[in-house]
């Protein structure tokens, strides 16, 4: 399964703006033959790419999307009957997976006159094995208690952690908002995303990191955060090394 998947240079249609700090993990090509399916949390550029999505339909791939994306990826070439479209609360059953469009706090568009025309979400993926949240883009609300209550408790909770500012404070956490937010959920393991691939905020892009771990000590969350790239199983030896801190520059 494949989350938001953004493997192009930039996350805009302006050149030169939105540049990723690094490039992927793996090339796309050698992914595309083995993703099931592809999960987008809404249309904003950082988290719905075009040519990574035109790849990825080369495969077999299902589409899950919250309503109304579905038509922008029709549009795309991908044919009506990959594309699952969900409402909040809405779920769709993958194999042994059930997965679940669940809320969150944020707003929709790719132009100047599509605003808030498409639903944006959240996302739960449950089995046998256990559950796991993805936040999407996110400000901090009582959804989070909601669909902890809910759909929880979670084995692992991928928490959105950057792109934040004091003038768009409902929209994105700020990094104890994102700590906080995996408590509402009952999570038991916290990865921090969205904070590392392209510069979307006015902060340096290790704070969001550091915030988050200082907050997670504070408060006994148990914060993961495995390098670009890095394989790792809950159940097997855990990344805890705070190896941003080795990467940052000195201001």
């Amino acid at each position: 399964m494949l989350i938001d998947p953004v493997f192009a240079q930039r996350a805009s249609p302006v050149p030169f703006t939105a540049t990723r700090f690094q490039p992927p993990a793996w090339p796309l090509s050698a992914l595309t033959d083995t993703v099931d399916a592809v999960v987008i949390s809404h249309n904003h550029y950082d988290h719905l790419d075009e040519p990574s999505i035109r790849q990825l339909a080369n495969g077999s791939a299902v589409f899950l999307v919250p309503l109304g994306v579905g038509e922008q990826l029709t549009a795309w070439g991908i044919a009506a009957d990959r594309v699952i479209e969900l409402d909040w609360w809405d779920s769709h059953a993958l194999g042994r997976l059930t997965l679940t469009a669940t809320p969150a706090q944020h707003f929709s568009g790719r132009g100047l006159t599509d605003r808030n025309k498409t639903l944006w979400a959240s996302w739960v993926a449950a089995g046998r094995a256990g559950a796991v949240f993805f936040s999407g883009d996110s400000g901090y609300g009582p959804h989070y208690r909601a669909i902890g209550e809910a759909l929880g408790p979670f084995d692992l909770t991928f928490i959105e952690n950057g792109a934040y500012s004091t003038n768009w404070p409902f929209v994105h956490h700020f990094p104890e908002q994102a700590v906080q937010a995996h408590r509402d959920l009952r999570g038991r393991l916290m990865v921090p995303v969205h904070w590392g691939m392209f510069a979307l905020g006015p902060h340096p892009w290790e704070e969001p990191a550091q915030r988050a771990a200082a907050e997670a000590d504070r408060l006994g969350v148990d914060l993961l955060a495995p390098q670009i790239g890095q394989l790792l199983t809950i159940d097997g030896e855990l990344p805890r090394e705070r190896w941003w801190d080795k990467l940052a520059p000195t201001r």
